[in-house]
């Protein structure tokens, strides 16, 4: 097994989808934990089908780089989310549901109209689920999925008390002067960008797993909001190297993997903290 995985390691794709996967794993999990304290986990799996629809429309359109039109689209589907969630006529849960059953259906339906793919199932399979879609990655997006992360990681360092403070308590960061809305908003859009980098890995409809389940694992055995962070970088990126090193070796399919790896993580979390209690 040592002898094989080495030999894959050979080959700059695996070296790829490893440096990459870790990254985004790690920047999942930091605003996972902010996600879950603060009842937002529906926004992640929303953006995600967003992201689908935004994907297939860049598709359709046969453009280059498709990130430069995810990117701003799931952005701005983020910054419309938070507005529906704060007084308009279209609640949170509501506006969720609308948008994501809407991009994900309004994806599919441009595909098998415009699609000249030969393998349409095959494309929509590999968005859906991640698929081998991580195996495939080029230097460039390799560079440019390295800089957000970097970006995504050192905001959350530069802003941790800012965001602890939102997360747990928004009346009182709001008296003593802090602008709520505009940490919301930060939060929302590093979420939409975790969202598009993660689709190379999991997939569009598995990210929700990779964002909360590392949270909700750490959540069984530790109390402190910092305790809680470091616990879900860490099981976050041992699950996804976990599951990336079996897909490969294994060969079954990465997003699906990681996934099962976080479930696995979570029920024995969840056992260790009952016979704790």
């Amino acid at each position: 097994m040592i002898s094989t995985l080495q030999q894959y390691l050979q080959f700059p794709f695996v070296r790829y989808a490893l440096i990459v996967g870790t990254l985004i794993a790690l920047c999942s999990s930091l605003l996972g934990v902010t996600l879950v304290l603060k009842h937002f986990s529906f926004i992640g799996d929303g953006l995600s089908h967003v992201a689908f629809g935004a994907m297939t429309v860049a598709a359709v359109l046969q453009l280059s780089n498709d990130m430069l039109f995810v990117m701003p689209a799931t952005i701005l589907c983020a910054v419309l989310l938070l507005k529906a969630g704060k007084g308009a006529r279209i609640q949170g849960d509501a506006a969720v549901a609308m948008i994501s059953v809407g991009a994900l259906a309004i994806g599919y339906l441009l595909l098998n109209l415009f699609s000249t793919s030969s393998n349409l199932s095959g494309d929509v399979c590999s968005t859906l689920f991640g698929s081998t879609s991580i195996l495939t990655l080029t230097k460039e997006v390799v560079w440019l999925c390295a800089a957000l992360s970097v970006a995504v990681v050192v905001l959350f360092v530069l802003f941790y008390n800012k965001i602890f403070a939102v997360t747990f308590d928004e009346d009182f960061s709001r008296a003593v002067g802090t602008n709520v809305e505009g940490y919301n908003l930060l939060i929302a859009v590093v979420i939409a960008v975790i969202i598009v980098l993660a689709m190379n890995l999991v997939g569009s409809l598995l990210i929700s797993a990779l964002i909360i389940f590392p949270a909700l694992s750490a959540m069984r055995l530790f109390k402190s909001f910092k305790q809680v962070t470091l616990c879900s970088a860490v099981l976050s990126v041992a699950c996804a190297l976990g599951g990336m090193l079996i897909s490969i070796l294994a060969g079954t399919p990465v997003g699906s993997t990681i996934v099962a790896m976080d479930i696995a993580v979570f029920l024995l979390f969840s056992l260790i903290a009952r016979f704790r209690a």
